[in-house]
Protein backbone atom coordinates (compact mmCIF):
# COMPACT_ATOMS: atom_id res chain seq x y z
CA UNK A 1 0.00 0.00 0.00
CA UNK A 2 1.32 3.29 -0.96
CA UNK A 3 2.50 5.31 2.08
CA UNK A 4 2.03 8.73 0.21
CA UNK A 5 0.87 10.12 -2.72
CA UNK A 6 3.87 12.12 -3.79
CA UNK A 7 7.74 12.18 -2.65
CA UNK A 8 9.56 14.72 -3.86
CA UNK A 9 13.76 14.72 -3.92
CA UNK A 10 15.85 18.04 -4.30
CA UNK A 11 16.88 21.32 -3.32
CA UNK A 12 15.28 22.61 -0.11
CA UNK A 13 16.58 26.21 0.39
CA UNK A 14 16.16 29.62 1.61
CA UNK A 15 15.01 32.26 -1.03
CA UNK A 16 16.19 35.88 0.12
CA UNK A 17 13.47 37.93 -1.76
CA UNK A 18 13.54 42.09 -2.06
CA UNK A 19 11.20 43.00 0.84
CA UNK A 20 11.55 47.07 1.01
CA UNK A 21 13.88 49.42 1.65
CA UNK A 22 16.17 50.46 5.14
CA UNK A 23 16.12 54.21 5.82
CA UNK A 24 19.41 54.22 4.15
CA UNK A 25 18.08 53.08 0.80
CA UNK A 26 19.65 49.50 0.77
CA UNK A 27 17.21 46.13 -0.44
CA UNK A 28 15.80 44.71 3.04
CA UNK A 29 15.75 40.78 2.07
CA UNK A 30 13.31 37.92 3.50
CA UNK A 31 14.26 34.59 3.67
CA UNK A 32 11.50 32.64 2.18
CA UNK A 33 11.52 28.89 2.64
CA UNK A 34 11.89 28.14 -1.10
CA UNK A 35 13.04 25.21 -3.38
CA UNK A 36 10.99 23.97 -6.48
CA UNK A 37 10.12 20.55 -5.51
CA UNK A 38 8.95 21.21 -2.27
CA UNK A 39 7.07 24.15 -3.80
CA UNK A 40 5.06 21.49 -5.36
CA UNK A 41 4.51 19.45 -2.54
CA UNK A 42 3.38 22.38 -0.71
CA UNK A 43 0.27 23.09 -2.89
CA UNK A 44 -0.43 19.51 -3.09
CA UNK A 45 -0.51 19.73 0.81
CA UNK A 46 -2.86 22.05 1.07
CA UNK A 47 -5.08 20.28 -1.38
CA UNK A 48 -5.64 17.35 1.07
CA UNK A 49 -2.35 14.94 -0.15
CA UNK A 50 0.20 13.28 1.64
CA UNK A 51 3.51 14.22 0.66
CA UNK A 52 7.19 13.63 1.63
CA UNK A 53 10.23 15.48 1.14
CA UNK A 54 13.94 14.07 0.27
CA UNK A 55 17.06 16.46 0.37
CA UNK A 56 19.62 17.91 2.98
CA UNK A 57 20.00 21.19 4.62
CA UNK A 58 23.18 22.87 6.45
CA UNK A 59 22.64 22.08 10.49
CA UNK A 60 22.23 25.72 10.81
CA UNK A 61 20.12 28.43 11.31
CA UNK A 62 18.33 28.55 7.62
CA UNK A 63 17.98 24.50 8.20
CA UNK A 64 16.20 24.48 11.36
CA UNK A 65 13.92 26.95 9.88
CA UNK A 66 13.41 25.00 6.81
CA UNK A 67 12.69 21.57 8.69
CA UNK A 68 9.80 23.76 10.94
CA UNK A 69 8.49 25.03 7.41
CA UNK A 70 8.22 21.77 6.33
CA UNK A 71 6.13 20.36 9.69
CA UNK A 72 4.26 24.29 9.57
CA UNK A 73 2.75 23.33 6.05
CA UNK A 74 2.07 19.12 6.81
CA UNK A 75 4.89 17.66 4.35
CA UNK A 76 6.39 14.31 6.06
CA UNK A 77 10.47 15.74 6.99
CA UNK A 78 11.41 12.22 7.63
CA UNK A 79 13.40 11.95 4.45
CA UNK A 80 15.15 15.37 5.14
CA UNK A 81 19.01 14.93 6.04
CA UNK A 82 21.32 17.07 7.45
CA UNK A 83 24.95 18.63 6.64
CA UNK A 84 27.26 19.79 9.35
CA UNK A 85 29.70 20.75 7.07
CA UNK A 86 28.34 22.60 4.18
CA UNK A 87 25.44 25.23 5.54
CA UNK A 88 22.08 25.31 3.83
CA UNK A 89 21.60 26.69 0.37
CA UNK A 90 20.91 30.08 -0.22
CA UNK A 91 19.27 31.79 -3.69
CA UNK A 92 18.66 35.48 -3.81
CA UNK A 93 16.08 36.53 -6.27
CA UNK A 94 16.75 39.50 -7.97
CA UNK A 95 12.71 40.76 -9.20
CA UNK A 96 12.73 42.35 -12.43
CA UNK A 97 10.44 44.99 -13.97
CA UNK A 98 7.23 42.99 -15.03
CA UNK A 99 7.45 40.34 -12.38
CA UNK A 100 10.23 38.33 -13.91
CA UNK A 101 13.29 36.88 -11.56
CA UNK A 102 17.13 36.49 -11.72
CA UNK A 103 18.69 34.25 -9.27
CA UNK A 104 22.04 34.27 -7.52
CA UNK A 105 22.49 31.02 -5.56
CA UNK A 106 25.11 30.08 -2.97
CA UNK A 107 25.59 26.81 -3.53
CA UNK A 108 29.36 26.39 -4.37
CA UNK A 109 28.71 23.83 -2.47
CA UNK A 110 25.29 23.93 -0.60
CA UNK A 111 24.01 21.40 1.38
CA UNK A 112 21.74 20.07 -1.24
CA UNK A 113 24.36 18.96 -3.45
CA UNK A 114 25.75 16.63 -0.79
CA UNK A 115 23.02 14.11 -0.57
CA UNK A 116 24.24 10.83 -1.22
CA UNK A 117 22.51 7.95 -2.91
CA UNK A 118 22.74 5.77 0.33
CA UNK A 119 21.21 8.58 2.61
CA UNK A 120 17.80 8.27 0.76
CA UNK A 121 15.15 6.42 2.03
CA UNK A 122 14.06 4.13 -0.67
CA UNK A 123 11.34 2.66 0.79
CA UNK A 124 9.81 6.75 0.56
CA UNK A 125 10.13 6.43 -2.99
CA UNK A 126 9.01 3.07 -4.02
CA UNK A 127 5.63 3.52 -1.62
CA UNK A 128 4.76 6.71 -3.34
CA UNK A 129 2.33 6.66 -5.84
CA UNK A 130 3.83 9.72 -7.78
CA UNK A 131 7.56 10.25 -7.55
CA UNK A 132 9.05 14.15 -8.61
CA UNK A 133 12.80 15.40 -9.21
CA UNK A 134 13.86 18.04 -11.41
CA UNK A 135 17.47 18.81 -12.19
CA UNK A 136 18.84 21.25 -9.65
CA UNK A 137 19.78 17.86 -7.85
CA UNK A 138 21.33 16.44 -11.21
CA UNK A 139 24.00 19.34 -11.36
CA UNK A 140 26.90 17.43 -9.38
CA UNK A 141 27.84 14.62 -7.68
CA UNK A 142 26.74 13.43 -5.47
CA UNK A 143 23.34 14.09 -5.55
CA UNK A 144 23.35 13.23 -9.20
CA UNK A 145 23.97 9.48 -7.98
CA UNK A 146 21.30 9.68 -5.54
CA UNK A 147 18.34 11.31 -7.78
CA UNK A 148 19.48 7.81 -10.20
CA UNK A 149 19.26 6.05 -7.67
CA UNK A 150 15.90 7.21 -6.59
CA UNK A 151 14.34 7.44 -10.17
CA UNK A 152 15.29 4.05 -10.97
CA UNK A 153 14.05 2.60 -7.48
CA UNK A 154 10.33 4.73 -8.35
CA UNK A 155 10.60 2.71 -11.82
CA UNK A 156 11.37 -0.63 -10.47
CA UNK A 157 8.34 -0.31 -7.96
CA UNK A 158 5.70 1.31 -10.93
CA UNK A 159 5.66 4.54 -9.45
CA UNK A 160 4.73 7.27 -11.93
CA UNK A 161 7.38 9.75 -12.18
CA UNK A 162 6.86 13.79 -12.91
CA UNK A 163 9.83 15.90 -14.08
CA UNK A 164 10.03 19.78 -14.27
CA UNK A 165 13.80 20.60 -15.70
CA UNK A 166 13.56 23.81 -14.17
CA UNK A 167 16.54 24.95 -15.74
CA UNK A 168 18.91 27.53 -14.05
CA UNK A 169 22.04 28.29 -16.00
CA UNK A 170 24.45 29.60 -13.43
CA UNK A 171 24.31 26.43 -11.59
CA UNK A 172 25.66 24.29 -14.95
CA UNK A 173 29.33 24.07 -15.69
CA UNK A 174 27.83 24.00 -19.22
CA UNK A 175 24.38 24.48 -20.76
CA UNK A 176 25.38 21.17 -22.62
CA UNK A 177 25.72 19.26 -19.20
CA UNK A 178 22.59 20.18 -18.45
CA UNK A 179 20.97 19.43 -22.04
CA UNK A 180 22.32 15.81 -20.89
CA UNK A 181 20.48 15.79 -17.87
CA UNK A 182 17.52 17.17 -19.12
CA UNK A 183 17.65 14.61 -21.69
CA UNK A 184 18.04 11.78 -18.91
CA UNK A 185 15.11 13.19 -17.26
CA UNK A 186 12.78 13.12 -20.15
CA UNK A 187 14.09 9.34 -20.90
CA UNK A 188 12.79 8.73 -17.36
CA UNK A 189 8.98 10.63 -16.60
CA UNK A 190 5.93 10.29 -17.18
CA UNK A 191 4.88 13.26 -16.56
CA UNK A 192 6.72 16.34 -18.00
CA UNK A 193 6.31 20.09 -17.18
CA UNK A 194 8.04 22.61 -19.17
CA UNK A 195 7.97 26.11 -19.48
CA UNK A 196 8.62 28.25 -22.90
CA UNK A 197 12.00 29.09 -22.62
CA UNK A 198 12.94 25.63 -22.28
CA UNK A 199 11.62 24.06 -25.02
CA UNK A 200 12.72 26.37 -26.97
CA UNK A 201 16.59 25.84 -25.47
CA UNK A 202 16.36 22.06 -25.31
CA UNK A 203 14.72 21.77 -29.32
CA UNK A 204 15.68 24.74 -31.10
CA UNK A 205 12.22 25.23 -32.43
CA UNK A 206 10.67 28.31 -31.63
CA UNK A 207 6.66 27.07 -32.36
CA UNK A 208 5.69 25.26 -29.46
CA UNK A 209 3.59 22.59 -30.64
CA UNK A 210 6.97 21.64 -32.87
CA UNK A 211 8.85 21.22 -29.96
CA UNK A 212 6.01 19.26 -28.10
CA UNK A 213 6.46 16.85 -31.50
CA UNK A 214 10.04 16.71 -31.24
CA UNK A 215 9.61 15.31 -27.78
CA UNK A 216 6.94 13.19 -28.02
CA UNK A 217 8.96 11.05 -30.99
CA UNK A 218 11.55 10.76 -28.88
CA UNK A 219 10.11 10.01 -25.50
CA UNK A 220 7.26 8.44 -26.23
CA UNK A 221 6.62 6.91 -22.83
CA UNK A 222 5.71 10.62 -21.42
CA UNK A 223 1.89 10.81 -21.32
CA UNK A 224 1.46 13.76 -19.73
CA UNK A 225 2.94 16.82 -21.32
CA UNK A 226 2.43 20.85 -19.60
CA UNK A 227 3.86 23.70 -21.19
CA UNK A 228 3.67 26.57 -19.09
CA UNK A 229 3.95 29.87 -21.06
CA UNK A 230 3.72 32.60 -17.89
CA UNK A 231 1.85 35.08 -18.84
CA UNK A 232 0.21 33.49 -22.21
CA UNK A 233 -0.93 31.15 -19.96
CA UNK A 234 -0.53 27.01 -20.47
CA UNK A 235 -0.42 24.12 -22.62
CA UNK A 236 -1.69 20.46 -21.86
CA UNK A 237 -0.76 17.24 -24.46
CA UNK A 238 -2.09 13.59 -24.05
CA UNK A 239 -1.21 11.91 -26.73
CA UNK A 240 -3.05 13.23 -29.95
CA UNK A 241 -5.07 15.78 -27.65
CA UNK A 242 -4.08 19.45 -26.36
CA UNK A 243 -5.89 22.04 -24.82
CA UNK A 244 -4.46 25.76 -24.35
CA UNK A 245 -6.01 28.01 -21.47
CA UNK A 246 -5.16 31.80 -20.91
CA UNK A 247 -3.72 32.50 -17.64
CA UNK A 248 -5.00 34.45 -14.99
CA UNK A 249 -4.68 38.27 -14.27
CA UNK A 250 -4.28 39.48 -10.96
CA UNK A 251 -3.70 42.82 -10.72
CA UNK A 252 -2.26 42.45 -7.66
CA UNK A 253 0.41 40.37 -8.83
CA UNK A 254 4.40 40.93 -6.63
CA UNK A 255 6.76 38.60 -7.96
CA UNK A 256 6.84 34.99 -10.06
CA UNK A 257 8.00 33.17 -7.40
CA UNK A 258 7.18 29.68 -7.23
CA UNK A 259 4.54 30.30 -9.84
CA UNK A 260 5.43 27.45 -12.09
CA UNK A 261 5.87 24.99 -9.00
CA UNK A 262 2.34 25.63 -8.47
CA UNK A 263 0.93 24.92 -11.50
CA UNK A 264 2.81 21.68 -11.26
CA UNK A 265 1.16 21.03 -8.03
CA UNK A 266 -2.16 21.70 -9.59
CA UNK A 267 -1.89 19.38 -12.31
CA UNK A 268 -0.66 16.51 -10.27
CA UNK A 269 -3.47 16.93 -8.06
CA UNK A 270 -5.97 16.24 -10.83
CA UNK A 271 -3.32 13.32 -12.03
CA UNK A 272 -3.96 12.17 -8.55
CA UNK A 273 -7.56 12.28 -8.41
CA UNK A 274 -8.23 10.84 -12.04
CA UNK A 275 -5.34 8.45 -12.41
CA UNK A 276 -3.09 8.89 -15.15
CA UNK A 277 -5.05 7.95 -18.47
CA UNK A 278 -5.58 9.81 -21.91
CA UNK A 279 -7.01 12.94 -20.97
CA UNK A 280 -10.35 14.14 -23.31
CA UNK A 281 -9.78 18.15 -24.04
CA UNK A 282 -12.16 18.76 -21.52
CA UNK A 283 -10.56 17.44 -18.87
CA UNK A 284 -7.33 18.85 -20.02
CA UNK A 285 -9.34 22.44 -19.98
CA UNK A 286 -10.08 21.73 -16.42
CA UNK A 287 -6.98 20.89 -15.17
CA UNK A 288 -4.73 23.97 -16.68
CA UNK A 289 -8.00 26.52 -15.62
CA UNK A 290 -7.29 25.34 -11.87
CA UNK A 291 -3.92 25.01 -12.05
CA UNK A 292 -3.20 28.58 -13.94
CA UNK A 293 -5.92 30.09 -11.50
CA UNK A 294 -3.63 28.68 -7.95
CA UNK A 295 -0.31 30.05 -10.42
CA UNK A 296 -1.92 33.51 -10.58
CA UNK A 297 -2.75 33.55 -6.67
CA UNK A 298 0.83 32.65 -5.67
CA UNK A 299 2.08 35.75 -7.60
CA UNK A 300 0.76 37.67 -5.43
CA UNK A 301 1.97 36.73 -2.30
CA UNK A 302 6.00 36.89 -1.28
CA UNK A 303 7.81 33.21 -1.53
CA UNK A 304 5.61 30.08 -1.65
CA UNK A 305 6.52 27.11 0.15
CA UNK A 306 4.40 28.74 3.34
CA UNK A 307 1.50 30.61 1.59
CA UNK A 308 -0.10 28.08 -0.74
CA UNK A 309 -3.54 28.80 -1.90
CA UNK A 310 -6.59 26.89 -0.34
CA UNK A 311 -8.99 25.00 -3.03
CA UNK A 312 -11.55 27.57 -2.08
CA UNK A 313 -9.22 30.23 -3.54
CA UNK A 314 -8.50 28.40 -6.23
CA UNK A 315 -12.26 27.98 -7.14
CA UNK A 316 -13.39 31.10 -6.20
CA UNK A 317 -10.81 32.87 -8.61
CA UNK A 318 -12.13 30.28 -11.63
CA UNK A 319 -15.65 30.72 -10.67
CA UNK A 320 -14.54 35.17 -11.11
CA UNK A 321 -13.59 34.72 -14.31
Amino acid sequence: MEKFDVVALGELLIDLTQNGSSGQGNPMLEANPGGAPCNVLALLTRLGHKTAFIGKVGRDGFGNQLRDALAETGISAEGLCWDSDVHTTLAVVHTLPGGDRDFSFYRNPGADMRLRAEEVDMELVRKAKIFHFGTLSMTDEPVRGATYGAISQAEQAGVLRSFDPNLRPPLWRTLEDAREQVLYGLAHCDILKISDNEIQWLTGLEDFDAGIRWIQERFPAIRLILLSMGKDGSRAYSGETAAEVPAFTCVNAIETTGAGDTFFGGILHHVLMWGLRAYTQAELTEMLTFANAAAAIITTKKGALRVMPSEAEIRGLMDAR
